[in-house]
């Protein structure tokens, strides 16, 4: 301890602070407390300093390291108060206590301060050592998911010139890349082999993630931190990167390291990693958005196939971000009423009459505009929405089909068809819903044909086959959407309720052009052979995307009952529809 006057001259001293800084308690004297303890090395703390010395400000207190006068250096925690002037011989004695013979002597007079100063070296190496355990992986010894991010938000805040390894070199702006790897089998070696051996594999890769970071491209780049973020998963961290080349050879240095085997106590063991490259300028960047950009990339490697790595593609993710907002908002859509349904008419091949309509679902959605069901009903049958959502298209489609029937009486009803997904017969009883809405708007089942797709019929078995079964039997029309593009197994078409077969119009598109050309001659003989097949079946034949006349004259020769295509007409308002009806062939 000492007690020092206003201009920061030590009055008096006590023989611990002389012990503690290596000189003679007495030869402390007169001199400035701030040079003994080196207060004026950082800006901040001297302007501190100065207040309480000048009674602008009533403590100081600051931590730093301090070289004694023999050269060890050691940490202490110095500590400057004002001493009241009724205090201040009590302070006075006090020091002198503290410095037994070896104090100056000297009364403390008025406005002068109280210094102390203690060794704080042990709590401060104590501080490090729990840090350093805080900071790291019990298992790996690996900076763990705190101090990876720590150091990512620091590489990100930092001025350019203050990065970790920048060069200064004018390469531009600085930027910063990431490797986000996850072990593809981890969790089959843990539940075969234990978790002791799943430890001893997680050590194992990395060591190797950290010979690859060292190893790969030391030349180029700054700083670069291996950390375990948790479970199977690791991240390399590269400060003031040289540009996505760089990433890429570290992100293939990593897997082809990882996909050699791993010998563990005399177990052989084989691994691989599944990588997502980020590689962007620190400007405009936050951890948050890097690490979302990292682990959607990430998701996208383990979706192509697994052990690669791939590159952050903006517009990918951007497709992403809108199918997304799409699944997020779908639900409520239906309930505000954003759907629409318009209507493609189902043409007689023989005379060019509509026979009948098939209902297709439109969103008017408020930021993208009108979208066909190609944009959202994967993403509904995804979530399950698209319960609700074939309800209400059923449910419209026969109102409307039931109006345009007392609209027209003379003219015969058409038939109207919907699309089913198979999860609408497995999340719902479809069979009542059918029966309660036929009931409801009073349209006959035979006037009502529900499509499917062929994957999704042929792979089915017990309940959506009990099902279509007991609507076939209701008098509603199966039809068998996209025929031969999936299981076309031959055996199930005997045995299933189906109705209609509606073909694929990629086998249309392959009929000979009307200007002779002929792009796919088979088509058109598998196309014959199917038409035979089902009406030996008893099955009817529907023709997708019939888009010239020459098309239908060979459709209409081969045998096919009906046809639909931007011959006859592309989807429209029920206006349009009812305006076709009684007016005769619709011949393109």
């Amino acid at each position: 301890m000492a007690v020092v006057d206003h201009e920061g001259l030590v009055v008096t001293a006590n023989e611990a602070l002389g012990d503690l800084l290596g000189l003679p308690a007495p030869a402390l004297a007169s001199q400035s407390a701030a040079d003994l303890l080196d207060l004026a090395a950082d800006g901040r703390a001297w302007r501190a300093y100065r207040e309480v010395l000048h009674g602008r400000r009533a403590r100081f207190r600051r931590t730093h390291r301090l070289r004694r006068t023999d050269g060890r250096a050691l940490w202490a925690e110095v500590t400057v108060v004002p001493m009241p002037e009724c205090q201040a011989r009590e302070g006075r004695e006090g020091c002198a206590r503290h410095a037994g013979d070896g104090s100056s002597g000297e009364a403390a007079g008025p406005g002068r301060l109280l210094l102390s100063v203690s060794d704080v070296s042990d709590r401060r190496e104590l501080q490090k050592r729990l840090r350093h355990l805080q900071m790291h992986d019990p298992v790996t010894r690996l900076p763990n998911r705190t101090l990876f991010f720590e150091r990512l938000s620091a590489a990100l805040e930092a001025p350019a010139g203050e990065r970790a390894g920048h060069s200064g070199d004018g390469r531009g702006e600085p930027r910063v890349g990431l490797c986000y790897l996850d072990l593809d089998g981890f969790k089959a070696v843990n539940d075969t082999m234990g978790h002791r051996t799943g430890d001893r594999l997680l050590t194992a890769v990395a060591a190797r993630l950290t010979e690859c970071a060292a190893r790969v491209g030391p030349h180029r780049g700054g700083a670069r931190l291996v950390a375990r973020l948790g479970g199977d998963e690791f991240a390399i961290l590269v400060e003031d990167s040289a540009g996505t080349q760089q990433l890429t050879d570290l992100a293939r240095a990593v897997l082809a390291a990882l996909q050699r085997p791993f010998d563990l106590a005399g177990q052989r063991i084989s691994v691989s990693a599944s990588i997502g490259v980020v590689e962007r300028p620190v400007a405009g960047t936050s951890a948050t958005g890097l690490m979302q950009a990292a682990d959607t990339t990430l998701y996208w490697a383990k979706a192509d196939g697994k052990s690669r790595w791939t590159v952050f593609d903006p517009e990918r993710n951007a497709h992403r971000m809108t199918r997304q907002t799409l699944a997020s908002t779908l639900r409520p859509a239906v309930e505000r009423g954003e759907f629409t349904i318009e209507y493609q008419p189902l043409v007689g091949m023989a005379d060019g009459v509509v026979r009948g309509v098939e209902a297709l679902v439109r969103w008017n959605h408020p930021q993208f505009g009108m979208l066909s069901p190609n944009r959202f009903v994967a993403i509904a049958e995804e979530d399950g929405s698209i319960v609700q959502l074939g309800r209400w298209v059923l449910r419209s489609a026969c109102r409307q089909a039931r109006r345009w029937q007392l609209e027209h009486p003379a003219d015969p009803p058409l038939f109207i068809s919907v699309n089913v997904a198979v999860r609408q017969v497995w999340d719902s009883d479809l069979v009542t819903d059918v029966a309660e809405i036929l009931a409801e708007t009073g349209l006959d089942p035979s006037l009502l044909q529900l499509e499917l797709t062929e994957s999704a019929v042929m792979g089915s078995a017990g309940r959506p086959i009990q099902a279509l079964q007991s609507l076939s039997d209701m008098g509603v029309r199966i039809a068998i959407d996209d025929f031969g593009t999936g299981y076309s197994n031959l055996a199930y078409l005997s045995r299933l309720p189906v109705s209609v077969l509606k073909l694929d119009g990629s086998f249309v598109r392959g009929f000979r052009y009307d200007d002779g050309t002929h792009p796919s001659p088979a088509d058109e003989t598998i196309v014959e052979a199917m038409v035979q097949l089902a009406h030996r079946l008893g099955l009817t034949v529907t023709a997708e995307c019939v888009e010239t006349a020459g098309q239908a004259e060979r459709l209409r020769r081969i045998g096919c009952d009906t046809g639909q295509g931007w011959l006859y007409s592309r989807a429209v308002a029920p206006e349009r529809i009812a305006e076709l009806i009684g007016t005769g062939p619709l011949r393109g």
